[in-house]
């Protein structure tokens, strides 16, 4: 692939990417604010430990909350002493175990099976759309999903957001998604091994997120039967999430609401300026490719943050995965509460106006 396949945006625990330092937030990282209630930190005696990683475009708002000072800002109101850590978000389920990250950001349509698991974090805000696309070659015949029975699908992991949403769409088609009845074949490879393998005729389909899914488009002219950022029942629910530990959660609320704050913040950022927040990625070598190319990536996503439909989408997947019999739990409002949850002094949202933030509430 081309220069685009390093930023992925698919940063979650299922995508088998190891990312690599950030050498750009070394200089960011600091304690703030007071030593107060750290809520049983192991590592670093700070109250709040946020993972963050290279190469991807789609953390870009966690990236603006540091390189904009927005954690700074927030946490030194609150008093509340806070560190970014350096992190594999491949390795999420043990940094969250050992208790060396409290805080980062992931993709909620693969993370809500780990909830489900016994992964002990809680989304607390949405903070953008979009950026998962579905493929297939000219000629194939497949024009949308209900086309799909029968079909292989290329995946970057059976955990994949990919992979959830296309089952809650199959489902909605009549097409069998159950281990019991399973009308489609699953084909995991890496992500950016997807596109040759549809390109050589491996699968019939592929999932990608972008900017790999960008990059083959231009590169193979591959047919897009779907887009989350368009689709009717995808446009309105978010794909990327903030979140904190549980244990965060209950024992450090405070931390846990400036952080939140300073996600929704960098994320209203992105959104006013796509093109700036892709610069400051690439000059603090958190994300590398074209400018323009990346800007525009940003602005196709809508980075218009949110507690209330984060809330919403949470409920949505998980109601339609407990219909399909992919969550454990009976009472898909007992998963809700334990994978969302909501701070008091946290605004439902902002915009980002004339260098000004506005709560939205």
């Amino acid at each position: 692939m081309k220069k685009f396949a390093v930023e992925l945006c698919s940063v979650i625990l299922v995508t088998a990417l190891s990312i690599g330092g950030l050498s750009a937030c070394s200089k960011k990282e600091k304690s703030e604010g007071s030593s107060s209630s750290s809520g049983g930190q192991s590592s670093g005696n700070v109250d709040i430990i946020i993972g963050t990683a290279n190469g991807s475009l789609c953390l870009a708002p966690l990236h603006i909350a540091i390189d904009n000072g927005y954690f700074e800002e927030e946490f030194k109101a609150a008093g509340v002493s806070w560190r970014v850590e350096e992190i594999d978000l491949n390795n999420l389920s043990e940094l969250v175990a050992s208790n060396k990250v409290d805080a980062s950001t992931q993709l909620a349509g693969a993370m809500i099976p780990q909830i489900d698991n016994g992964l002990e974090i809680t989304f607390t805000g949405g903070l953008h759309t979009g950026c998962t696309k579905y493929y297939t070659k000219e000629g194939s015949g497949i024009n949308s999903v209900a086309d799909l029975k029968g079909k292989k699908i290329g995946v970057p992991g059976i955990g994949d957001s990919s992979v959830i949403a296309l089952k809650r769409l199959l489902y909605d088609e009549g097409i069998g998604v159950t281990t019991e009845n399973l009308e489609v074949e699953w084909i995991v490879y890496g992500l950016t091994d997807l596109p040759l393998a549809l390109e050589n005729g491996a699968v019939d389909i592929v999932a990608l997120h972008d900017p790999v899914a960008y990059s083959a488009e231009q590169e193979y002219g591959f047919k897009k039967i779907l887009d989350l950022s368009t689709d009717e029942k995808f446009s309105g629910e978010y794909c990327c999430m903030a979140f904190v530990t549980t244990r965060l959660a209950k024992e450090n609320p405070k931390a846990a609401a400036a952080y939140t704050r300073a996600m929704l913040k960098a994320s209203a950022f992105v959104q006013a300026n796509p093109e700036e927040a892709a610069r400051i990625q690439i000059e603090n070598n958190q994300c590398s490719g074209d400018l323009k190319t990346n800007g525009s990536l940003l602005a196709s996503y809508n980075y218009s943050p949110s507690v209330s439909i984060a809330a919403d989408t949470i409920r949505n997947a998980a109601s339609e995965l407990n219909r399909i019999g992919e969550l454990k739990a009976d009472d898909p409002n007992v998963f809700i509460d334990k994978a969302f949850t909501k701070f008091e002094g946290v605004p439902d949202s902002y915009k980002y106006e004339n260098g000004k933030f506005t709560e939205v509430k």
